[in-house]
């Protein structure tokens, strides 16, 4: 420890991480300790211990990745998940905010490869989560990273290379197109044409791509058809009873699709290695000592072309001034070519105008270039002891962590001229007349460093474990838990914290019949004194049904287990911000209060009032699963139904208080933060396998899924129209105006009512008065549907596995449905001198009144047209094929004499195919690089 303090004054991006994990070894540990080193049984991790897979309560699921892996090679540690954990779709129960925990220290989860892991638990209910307390309330996801075993040394080599194919781009139109419909524009606005039928002929001949330029900026001209991917994976294990090793090494890089300039050179790279050693010092003993470093480098340019792709129109510039074309008499232009440091391909300066004088291909060709550069060091160490001389079952661990990363960008920033052509025909040919150049060539060669971040987590925990069996009928466990972290961040003045104490007891009748308690008290410094501490209780019961005597008979039924938990969790999650309890005043200048004869001017002002009773929302659940095989385990199913409601979440509510505790001028607020909205999800899960052998064929099919409903169970809100309250709608309800469709002629919109937003003309959405008011404004404003921030209500995961011989198949799709989005970026709301994408080609006219899918088109404000509305609402219902890979494993007869023991050949592709009614929308990424299909080519090989 004391080298690792000196090492951080040395220097600032060394980042070092502890983290720790846990090897208990102890025959009375029934429920308590983790498989012994060598078995082949694989237990599940749940909060501070690991369980038998029969005897675990609480709403947890678990995934096992080697598993997965041998058949399915995925590159991100929760890729996929929901087709085998159901109840998380990127979230867990649609609550949010999940705790990730790596070997039991919050990190996340894009810090660990898949092939480093063993386990993925899903910890869902309040019972499985309670243990972690304030900060664990919206459920946790537990990675488990791989130990050694007791085995001769193995080394496992993975190696895979592919190919990313993008799906789709956008789609704008070129200049010519663009020139025509601007004019219309204008002409719906009443405006001369900007643009002449001959400039319009002269962009869409393409004589001449310099003069008249048709930028397309997803052209082959600038990106590459795919982007290359490769990785390659180095596994080192082995032990004795004494000591095991772990050793994973690990590289991978990826391209880019820019293909000019310096974007060729553009790349990502990763570099890990994690080591984990687990020592038995003597039989009372024993300790783990883990250590991960991880290298991230990335290489780019200093401008975001995808963002410029969607915003700067075709016809703006030139990328690029041909030097052929100057007017050899043109000295002062020749002059300007020698002397430029940025003659591209020995030929080309520069284009830009006055408008554009940096632009995303100047800056690409001579800007320069940045890199990102990511460090994270960790390293790993616990300690258990056995205490069954005090007494018989009872042991002790302690558990330490700390994680450092730092990251930071170093570029360098070159100036550059760009230069804008004159053109003339003097010679009956275009040429360059004179060029306009903006701008300097320089290189400043200074090094640039920018976006320095770090972030340190220390984690520590002690607990107590007892563990009792009597005759293998009673079986008892308790645990007594400290445990707490905290996260410092760089420009964050406050440290994250949580810190609780923990208690589990639980009993099982020869595993028959369950009984668990799990509390917490929690602690928060976001809350004020006498507040800042809690309790949070737990209780989960389980029935182990198919032992009763009146289930004999039933031979369908192999084993079922049916189980009920509730609880209250406190959780400060949502409380955005410290001293929120606190009343704040600002001193302001200039503001109404005078006083020496006018000579100062400045008052104090209110900004929120004081609450000394702010406390802590409260998870408050209940839920009934069941568990069971039947069908001699053909038909395994595992579901669990679900309630529960947050209450008390902190909100500042103008509702609640008089008028005069808010004034409009100068802005003075004295109303407080205060627990008051509540929130309330009801949904359930289930995870349902089928496994049968046709023939010489052994076939698994596997199906997960959630659905869930949420709703705003209490709300401060005051509406003059009841339709309009939040109170009884979903959580992510999209709320907007209905659309009547266009507005037909100046008579439709003379017996319409009063528009609100702004001036209207035929061609202009009509919206639904819902009042009766007589006027369109907010308040005809009413739920559209819902949307899908916290996850689409229902959400499914399909798996199919059919092995023959030394081959495997292996898919997996997965799906969402049930929510809307709004079609309210850049590519669908154009106005102005916005540029114009694909979609106005269905603009409204005259002549296509009756068959327009846009509004009509205009060079003014559309703040009418482009609001949230169901004119723009979607679908995003989606099924997703999202991963195929066919293995086939080389004969072991092979081997016999070989130092190779296994080896297998995989191809695979993810991503493949979207079925989906909006699939073109749901595959497109504007502002961004695109979606893209991988295909993949693996080996294998055990040493």
């Amino acid at each position: 420890m004391k080298y690792i303090l000196q090492l951080k004054k040395v220097t600032a991006i060394l980042p070092i991480l502890f983290s720790a994990t846990l090897n208990a070894q102890d025959n009375d540990t029934i429920q308590l300790s983790a498989p012994v080193p060598g078995t082949d049984e694989q237990l599940v991790q749940v909060a501070f211990r690991k369980v038998k897979p029969e005897d675990v309560t609480g709403n947890v699921s678990s995934v096992d990745i080697p598993e997965i892996l041998d058949k399915n090679y995925f590159t991100y540690s929760l890729d996929g998940m929901e087709a085998f954990a159901g109840g998380f779709n990127g979230n867990i129960w649609g609550t949010g905010e999940y705790l990730v925990l790596v070997d039991g220290i919050p990190r996340d989860a894009g810090t660990v490869l898949p092939t480093e892991i063993e386990q993925v638990t899903f910890l869902k209910g309040v019972s499985a989560i309670a243990l972690y307390g304030s900060r664990g309330a919206k459920g946790v996801v537990y990675i488990t990273t791989k130990r050694g075993q007791i085995q001769k040394q193995q080394i496992d080599v993975r190696v895979n290379t592919g190919i990313h194919v993008p799906k789709s781009y956008p789609e704008y139109l070129g200049s010519a197109e663009y020139m025509t419909l601007y004019n219309e524009a204008r002409n719906n606005d009443g405006l001369s044409p900007l643009y002449s039928e001959e400039d319009i002929y002269n962009y869409a001949s393409g004589g001449n791509p310099y003069r008249y330029p048709d930028i397309d900026y997803y052209s082959s001209d600038y990106l590459k058809k795919v982007y290359e991917r490769y990785d390659a994976t180095v596994e080192i294990s082995g032990g004795n009873k004494l000591a095991r090793y772990y050793t994973n090494i690990g590289f991978w890089s990826a391209g880019d699709l820019l293909d000019f300039g310096e974007a060729q050179n553009n790349r990502t790279q990763r570099f890990n290695i994690r080591g984990n050693v687990d020592l038995d010092l003597n039989d009372f003993i024993s300790c783990t000592i883990g250590g991960t470093a991880i290298y991230y480098n990335g290489r780019g340019v200093n401008t975001d072309y995808w963002n410029s792709a969607t915003t700067l129109r075709p016809h703006r510039f030139t990328p690029l001034v041909p030097t052929d074309m100057l007017e050899e008499g043109d000295e002062s232009s020749w002059n300007m070519v020698d002397n430029s440091s940025y003659l591209i391909d020995g030929k080309y300066l520069l284009g830009g105008t006055q408008l554009d004088q940096t632009n995303p291909f100047a800056t690409i060709y001579a800007g320069g270039y940045n890199k990102y550069t990511s460090r994270q060091f960790q390293f790993n160490t616990s300690v258990r002891a056995d205490l069954g001389g005090l007494l018989k079952g009872l042991s002790f661990r302690t558990v330490f962590g700390v994680d450092y990363a730092t990251s930071y960008n170093q570029s360098y920033n070159n100036n550059y001229a760009v230069y804008e052509p004159v053109w003339n025909t003097y010679s009956g040919k275009d040429q360059i007349g004179s060029l306009v150049k903006y701008g300097e060539d320089s290189r400043s060669g200074v090094q640039n460093i920018s976006d320095s971040h770090y972030m340190q987590t220390i984690a520590f925990s002690g607990q107590f474990d007892y563990v009792k069996s009597i005759n293998n009928t009673h079986n008892l466990s308790a645990m007594l838990i400290a445990s707490g972290y905290q996260q410092s961040e760089s420009e964050a003045y406050h440290r994250i914290s949580n810190a609780n104490l923990g208690l589990h007891l639980g009993y099982n009748y020869r595993h028959k019949y369950y009984a668990d308690f799990n509390g917490a008290a929690v602690h928060s410094a976001r809350l004020p004194k006498g507040n800042r501490a809690a309790f949070s209780p737990s209780l989960s019961l389980g029935w182990r049904i198919s032992e009763e005597d009146f289930m004999s008979g039933m031979s369908a039924v192999d084993d079922l287990k049916l189980s009920l938990s509730g609880g209250i969790l406190h959780t400060d999650l949502d409380i955005s911000d410290y001293y929120l309890y606190q009343a704040v005043y600002t001193q302001t200048d200039g503001a109404w209060f005078n006083w020496r004869d006018g000579s100062l001017g400045q008052s104090t002002d209110s900004r929120r009032g004081e609450n000394p009773n702010l406390t802590f929302a409260k998870r408050k659940e209940i839920s009934f699963g069941v568990d069971g095989t039947f069908f001699n385990r053909l038909l395994q199913l595992k579901s669990t139904f679900f309630i529960h409601e947050m209450t008390g979440n902190v909100i500042q509510a103008s509702a609640l208080y008089p008028g005069y505790f808010t004034t409009g001028w100068p802005v003075s607020s004295f109303i407080p933060y205060v627990n008051y909205n509540n929130n309330r999800r009801v949904g359930f899960d289930f995870n349902l396998s089928l496994n049968k052998r046709f023939g010489e064929v052994e076939w698994t099919f596997g199906i997960a899924g959630m659905y869930f409903d949420t709703r705003a169970t209490r709300r401060a809100e005051i509406y003059e129209d009841g339709y309009q309250n939040r109170e009884g709608k979903p959580l992510d309800a999209l709320w907007g105006l209905e659309s009547l469709g266009y507005f037909s002629g100046e008579e439709d919109i003379a017996n319409a009512p009063e528009q609100r937003f702004g001036q209207v003309a035929p061609g202009d959405i009509k919206y639904k008065d819902q009042n009766g008011d007589g006027i369109i404004d907010t308040r005809d404003e009413v739920y559209l549907g819902k949307g899908g921030w916290s996850g689409a209500p229902w959400s499914l995961g399909v798996h199919l596995t059919a092995r023959w011989k030394d081959f495997t198949f292996f898919a997996l799709a997965t799906g969402r449905f049930g929510a809307h989005a709004m079609k309210n970026n850049s590519y669908f709301w154009m106005d102005g001198e916005d540029k114009y994408s694909e979609v106005v080609r269905g603009r409204w006219t005259e002549e296509t009144a009756n068959t327009a899918t846009y509004p009509r088109l205009t060079t003014r404000n559309s703040d009418n047209n482009f609001r949230s509305s169901d004119f723009w609402m979607y679908s995003t219902d989606r099924m997703d094929l999202s991963r195929v890979q066919i293995s086939y494993d080389l004969p072991g007869k092979l081997f016999r004499r070989s130092f190779v023991r296994e080896l297998g050949i995989y191809v695979s592709g993810a991503n493949l195919l979207t079925v989906a009614p909006e699939r073109k929308l749901l595959e497109l990424n504007v502002g961004s690089a695109p979606q893209t299909r991988y295909y993949n080519l693996g080996i294998k090989a055990l040493f």
